[in-house]
Order: C-alpha cells, then sequence, then structure tokens
C-alpha cells in the first residue's frame, strides 16, 4: 500500500480509531460527515492490507503487574528468527530488531514479583549478552502526533469514550484472562463473536470490557506502519539523565511530536524514546539540536530500529 492511499477520510479514520479503538463507525462516519458504508469500507480495505491494526492494550501497573526493557545482544544473521520467537511469546509486548542486526530490544511483562526470564535468554546460544531494566513509569500519555492531527478538538470530544475511574488496582478474573488475549489480537472484534468465542454471555462480556476500560485496565491503539503516513526514519533513543533533571527532560521529551513513546527505567541510562521523523536529517537534527541540547543530559545514545516483530499485540504469526 502507497502513502498516497491515505487520504483525508483515512487519516480522519486512523485518528478516530485512537482516540476510541471501539467507537462505531456509525459514529466516526458522522464525525468525519461520510456514511457508514464509508468508514466501514475505508477500514476493511486498511486492515486487509495489514496497513491498520486496532489493538487491545492491557496495563501491566493495574493488574499488578510489571514491565522489563530487555536488550539482547545477539548473532547477526539469527536476528530475524529471535525476534519472530520472542514475538510469540505470550509474555512480550515489543519486539524490535535494530539496525546493527546485532541487537532486539523487547519488554516483556510479568508479575510484579518476578523478573524477565533472563537465565533462559541467557542460555541461547545466539544471544550473546542481555540486559535487563524495570520500566519505572510510562511518561507518554499522548498518542504519537502523526497519526493523530486530522480531527479538531471538538471531533475528538464527540469521539472520546467515557472517561476512566481513579481505582485499586483490579484483579482479573477467568473471563478477563480469556477476553484480554483476543482484543489484543482484534481490538474491534464484535461483541456477538467475541461472546461466542468465550463462552459467556453478549451481556456480561459487554459490560466487563467497559469496566476494564473504565478502571484503566484495557485502552485500545492503532498499530499504523510510520512508513505509509511519509516517516521512514524510526530510532530508540537511550538517554542518562542528572536524576534532578529527570522530570524536565520526561516532559520535553512528551512534548515533542517526534516522540511516539517515551518511560523511565532503572539502569545507567534512565529514559528510554522512541522518535519517528520523516528522514535521517530530520532525526540528526531532533536529537542534535533539540535532545541533546536538554540541561542534564549526559549521555545520549541512539540506534536505527529496523523493523517491529511485535508492537503491543500478539504478532500475527505466518502460518
Amino acid at each position: 500500500m502507497e502513502s498516497e492511499a491515505f487520504d483525508a477520510v483515512d487519516l480522519g479514520l486512523l485518528h478516530a480509531l485512537q482516540v476510541d479503538g471501539r467507537a462505531p463507525f456509525s459514529r466516526i462516519a458522522r464525525v468525519l460527515s461520510v456514511s457508514d458504508r464509508t468508514v466501514a469500507r475505508r477500514f476493511a480495505r486498511l486492515a486487509a492490507t495489514g496497513a491498520v491494526r486496532v489493538t487491545g492494550v492491557t496495563d501491566s501497573g493495574r493488574i499488578g503487574g510489571a514491565e522489563w526493557v530487555v536488550r539482547l545482544r545477539v548473532r547477526p544473521h539469527r536476528a530475524d528468527e529471535l525476534a519472530h520467537a520472542l514475538a510469540a511469546r505470550p509474555d512480550t509486548a515489543w519486539v524490535t530488531v535494530l539496525s546493527s542486526g546485532a541487537e532486539i530490544v523487547c519488554v516483556f511483562r510479568t508479575a510484579a514479583a518476578e523478573s524477565a526470564p533472563l537465565s533462559a535468554l541467557a542460555r541461547h546460544s545466539d544471544i550473546l549478552g542481555v540486559d535487563a531494566q524495570r520500566m519505572v513509569r510510562h511518561l507518554t500519555r499522548r498518542r504519537w502526533s502523526g497519526r493523530t492531527s486530522a480531527l479538531d478538538d471538538d471531533q475528538v470530544a464527540a469521539l472520546r469514550p467515557a472517561q476512566p475511574v481513579a481505582s485499586a488496582p483490579v484483579a482479573l478474573g477467568d473471563l478477563d484472562r480469556r477476553m484480554l488475549p483476543r482484543l489484543a489480537a482484534d481490538g474491534r472484534i464484535g461483541y456477538p463473536n467475541l461472546a461466542g468465542a468465550l463462552g459467556w454471555s453478549e451481556s456480561a462480556v459487554r459490560r466487563r470490557l467497559d469496566e476494564l476500560r473504565r478502571a484503566r485496565v484495557l485502552g485500545f491503539d492503532v498499530e499504523v506502519d510510520a512508513a505509509l503516513l511519509g516517516y521512514s526514519f524510526q530510532c530508540v533513543l537511550w538517554l542518562t539523565v542528572a536524576p534532578h533533571h529527570l522530570a524536565t527532560v520526561g516532559a520535553a521529551l512528551i512534548e515533542s511530536p517526534e516522540i511516539a513513546f517515551a518511560g523511565a527505567i532503572t539502569g545507567p541510562h534512565n529514559i528510554i524514546a522512541v522518535a519517528v521523523c520523516r528522514d535521517a536529517d530530520a532525526v540528526f537534527d531532533y536529537v542534535v539540536d533539540r535532545v541533546g541540547a536538554l540541561p542534564g543530559v549526559t549521555r545520549l545514545d541512539t540506534a536505527a530500529v529496523t523493523r517491529y516483530a511485535k508492537r503491543a499485540a500478539p504478532a500475527l504469526i505466518p502460518r
């Protein structure tokens, strides 16, 4: 699919789904001033080509879990195979191969009292080194602007779902443990199909999904290849920041339109971020002129992303 295939309706649809991944097509159609059929047809086309995917994303912290950022130094000729295997694991949430081909970065989700499976990884003959750091806090609370710039404030307000409510961490039940993986694979699966697959009533499934959303356990994200939107260069940034500057640097990063994700982690690099830019020149300008100039940044390492094997949802493993 070529980037020019994304017209104003497509971009509006992407933005709408990022506001509410389960918004009915009829509501999106009203906001975009097009027909229901047009919205449904556009989404079906984008989904069929693999250009767009709506995924259900679970907040580990809200269910008493933890996230670990794991850097694997690997044999370059085995990187793709290893990334594929990591993406197939149910405990990984993000897997990417970096430009050297000798490094894979992934995020493991575990119970709070557990760590990433370092021993098993270190024993693998093609993994030459392992480093794991705990994700302390997600800094990014907004969506990457490259896919959320098509709608105005009134349109966003018309789409925004009910606001979440503060609550204690949520204990998951059997229905949740069966439902969440299916929503991760297809965030827009219809209630009748979801209920049928789970063996629960549609009303129970609908009610529990709404409860999980309002408790901030479940959110929805839109996976889209940034290159199709004209952004051809993505890279991971590892920052070492003086502790008393962490809040300031974090705030500056999350306000940058280039940043798709930023998080505070343990270890010598205490911030990880993902930057999405139009080309290599734009990355250079952003890193040198803006990030490198932030007070408190004492070290900045970058690595271009070669490919994503997994973002947040289960990988689409070829059969």
